[in-house]
């Protein structure tokens, strides 16, 4: 367990005007656990960040906060998504807003088909990402639209996580975990679809393990390390600085 922060010692900190996506003095905790220690960040808009470290480090606690989910208890802080103020929402409001959090556990919803998890999370009418321009880009999910969603493979089951997100007309998804458990092909899928979605202009935070992957996917970079951002550039610096990712990636 962590004492609590001062908060006060960060009164005078700098504080810049909101990128489109901004994370300000952001402090978290799970019960008295503290886990995410005072972060700042931005993420500009139509680009991937990878966010890293080892386990352990306060990644999907951020992606978490971030959503504004009820845990973990983000104490402190701000978190705007263009100019609107999601730190002062709760998560629906913040979907609403234009966040899209795929969770590494996916949450596919039993008993209903591929269509109708698709149906539930879209908005009416829909603006941007019909059904059938959700089927144009998953065109697996569209060959088995009438079958039930959690007996699609590991894989499958990841496309449809990430097309429920963007029925919503999102601007900002969320991944954790994207890549886990899933054969080198179907990662080559999902990152080919993940560059499709940011050519349409949607920012995209992911959180993965397998690093080397995520950042040759990624513009930029943030690593974590209890709690703390320790790195934060380009992701080309990263692969190309062995000393920074065998200290903080193991790679």
């Amino acid at each position: 367990m962590s004492a609590k922060p001062d908060f006060s010692k960060n009164q005078n900190q700098a504080k810049t005007a909101p990128a489109f996506l901004s994370v300000w003095d952001m402090h978290s905790y799970y019960g008295e656990s503290y886990i995410v220690q005072g972060i700042s960040f931005n993420v500009h808009e139509g680009e991937i960040l990878a966010l890293l470290g080892r386990n352990g480090a306060g990644k999907t606690t951020t992606l978490r906060s971030i959503a504004r989910l009820d845990d973990p208890q983000v104490n402190h802080g701000e978190i705007w998504l263009d100019h609107q103020p999601l730190h002062q929402m709760k998560s629906y409001e913040a979907s609403v807003a234009g966040l899209g959090l795929v969770p590494e556990d996916r949450r596919i919803i039993p008993g209903l088909t591929v269509e109708e998890n698709l149906q539930l999370a879209q908005i009416a009418p829909p603006i941007g990402w019909s059904l059938d321009r959700l089927y144009d880009l998953f065109p697996r999910l569209g060959e088995r639209r009438k079958q039930e969603g959690i007996t699609l493979s590991g894989g499958e089951q990841q496309m449809l996580s990430i097309a429920r997100a963007l029925a919503r007309d999102i601007k900002v998804l969320l991944l954790d975990e994207p890549y886990e458990g899933l054969a080198p092909v179907i990662v080559d899928e999902i990152e080919k679809t993940l560059r499709h979605i940011k050519d349409q202009g949607i920012t995209t935070v992911i959180v993965e393990q397998n690093a080397v992957r995520a950042l040759q996917l990624a513009d930029r970079a943030v690593i974590l390390d209890t709690g703390s951002i320790v790195f934060d550039g380009t992701a080309a610096d990263v692969l190309e600085n062995e000393a920074l990712r065998a200290e903080y990636l193991a790679i």
